[in-house]
């Protein structure tokens, strides 16, 4: 059995680091493409440096540029690889154009393709990640459901049974495992000046909010508001595509903690001490809410209905009065709530599946 396992942004990194340790402890064949969707693989460095990951094999540094563009740049890279490796499966994690990429390139070649974090589904089609994880699923041989739900759903679409295995999401082995990583980095929160329990840290990065000038004004204001009503300082890490926005758009910051793109590590420990998290990030949702940390998210949907059915997390979209009232509503929940997501172990169940499907 030979592994490629291709990757593109940094949230694909760390959720497939608990897939790579697992292959590197078990010895198995396996090497990963780059793609570069992101950033260079040079800028991603650090990722794998700080999470002891081995580095990519191949790195085919497409950058940014429009969906059709950067897909096929991908697609031509990624089946230039396959065919000089050979390789029997390709795995692909989440909904990125690299997810598509990976998935199209090896399937047009007959190489089988397995889906990490199948099944999700935010029935959004004006969200090129909803269009981007359907393909994938429909053109996949293995799919690794990281919930019950999400095989329901797999299910529902006509996928095949036998395809489908629930597995839990990497999410919580990359939680678990990064945070003893990142420990080692405690001294972030003195050196921003904060305390464990007293921030509220905030994300805002995805093209249907930071492009749409209403919906990024909304959610700004939402921080301001939140900060004014609560009395505690929101930290805003900025992503460039939003800093580019809020110069594009003239908006002037003048309360919020704006900081710059932290490593994941340090974001972890972020993460973990903040009081509340307001965000439009799917990976965010998850973490918060296997960190027990309350969650409002800044979307109109959500592929990740489990959070909300545990009551970590709330819906608010883009109007500002909303997002104080359910800022609000999470300060006062219980952190009890079941993790609906596994136990940690889900790396260690996909090597075990791929081993089988491949004695």
């Amino acid at each position: 059995m030979k592994i490629c396992i291709v990757l593109g942004t940094r949230p694909e990194i760390i959720k497939f680091s608990p897939i790579i340790r697992e292959l590197e402890k078990q010895g198995l064949d396996y090497f990963v493409l780059h793609t570069g969707q992101h950033y260079s693989y040079n800028m991603d460095r650090v990722f794998f440096d700080q999470l002891r990951l081995p580095d990519a094999r191949y790195n085919l540094d497409v950058g940014s540029g429009g969906h059709g563009e950067q897909t096929g740049k991908m697609l031509a890279g990624i089946e230039k690889v396959l065919l000089e490796e050979k390789p029997n499966i390709v795995l692909v994690e989440g909904d990125t154009n690299t997810v598509l990429a990976g998935a199209l390139a090896a399937v047009k070649l007959g190489v089988k393709v397995g889906h990490v974090e199948a099944g999700l589904r935010s029935y959004d089609r004006g969200m090129p990640e909803e269009i981007n994880r359907v393909l994938a699923d429909h053109c996949s041989d293995l799919l690794f459901a990281p919930t019950g739900k999400a095989k329901e759903i797999l299910l529902g679409e006509g996928l095949a049974e036998d395809k489908v295995f629930v597995t839990g999401n990497t999410v919580v082995d990359a939680v678990f495992q990064n945070l003893e990583l990142a420990k080692e980095k405690a001294s972030v929160l003195s050196h921003l000046g904060l305390e464990r329990g007293g921030f509220f840290l905030a994300t805002v990065h995805r093209q249907e909010n930071v492009d749409c000038e209403e919906r990024f004004r909304g959610i700004l204001r939402g921080f301001e508001l939140v900060e004014e009503k609560f009395g505690l300082p929101v930290v805003y890490p900025i992503h460039p595509r939003a800093r580019k926005q809020l110069r594009a758009f003239k908006i002037a910051l003048e309360k919020l903690m704006l900081i710059e793109p932290m490593d994941y590590l340090s974001f972890l420990l972020l993460e973990s001490g903040a009081r509340l998290v307001l965000t439009d990030s799917g990976g965010v949702q998850e973490e918060a809410c296997v960190l027990r940390v309350p969650c409002v998210t800044l979307r109109d949907n959500t592929e990740r209905p489990e959070t909300l059915e545990v009551g970590s997390n709330v819906l608010a979209g883009a109007v500002p009065e909303r997002i104080v009232e359910e800022a609000g509503r999470m300060l006062g929940v219980r952190r009890d709530w079941p993790n609906p997501f596994g136990d940690g172990k889900a790396g260690q169940r996909i090597v075990e599946i791929l081993k089988r499907s491949f004695s």
